[in-house]
């Protein structure tokens, strides 16, 4: 007796009669080379690369650039440089700028003074702390710490100081585009 799959239909080990077009076969189905939206490796996203899109007609093998869709209208382009430009984005730039550029800074000089320390102190990290626990693993584990600590600080800070300002802006150049005529 072969393994039941999940919709009560038989199976097999995969070397027996009872694998695949051998199987077909005996139901009474003939073996299909094409795959059916049932198979569970049939992968959707990767078709249509060739095949053709239901009017019988090939699909494109590469989509075409950037500039051969027609592109967004100028007048729309006109909206994110006045909103790039605008005061309220250069300060949610800033905010950003003035949390991540020292957040980054502190942290890799935290990494690479672990990493000094453990290449030319190697008796330094392995003193014992606690039994088995020495040094060098207090301050790996403390690595993972701040990576993690430093992740918190990053979203607490974008919560708290940027996200309101960044969805105003948003929307503002949302009612923009749309009232200059442009992307819907």
């Amino acid at each position: 007796m072969g393994m039941q799959s999940s919709d009560d239909r038989p199976r097999g080990a995969g070397d027996g009669p009872e694998s695949s077009a051998e199987n077909q076969e005996d139901r009474g189905v003939p073996p299909s080379r094409e795959a059916t939206h049932e198979d569970p490796w049939y992968d959707t996203l990767a078709s249509g690369w060739g095949e053709p899109d239901g009017t019988g007609v090939p699909a494109a093998a590469v989509p075409p650039a950037r500039g051969e869709w027609g592109g967004a209208d100028p007048r729309a382009r006109d909206v994110y440089v006045e909103v790039q430009r605008s005061a309220a984005f250069q300060e949610v730039r800033a905010r950003y700028r003035r949390f991540v550029v020292p957040g980054v800074a502190v942290f890799l000089v935290w990494y690479m003074s672990y990493l000094v320390t453990a290449t030319t102190a190697p008796g330094l990290m392995a003193r014992s702390v606690a039994g088995a626990v020495n040094v060098g693993m207090l301050a790996g584990l403390g690595q993972f710490l701040t990576t993690f600590l430093f992740a918190w600080a990053y979203a607490r800070h974008a919560r708290l100081r940027r996200d309101r300002a960044a969805l105003e802006l948003r929307w503002d150049t949302q009612e923009l585009t749309r009232g200059r005529g442009g992307a819907s």
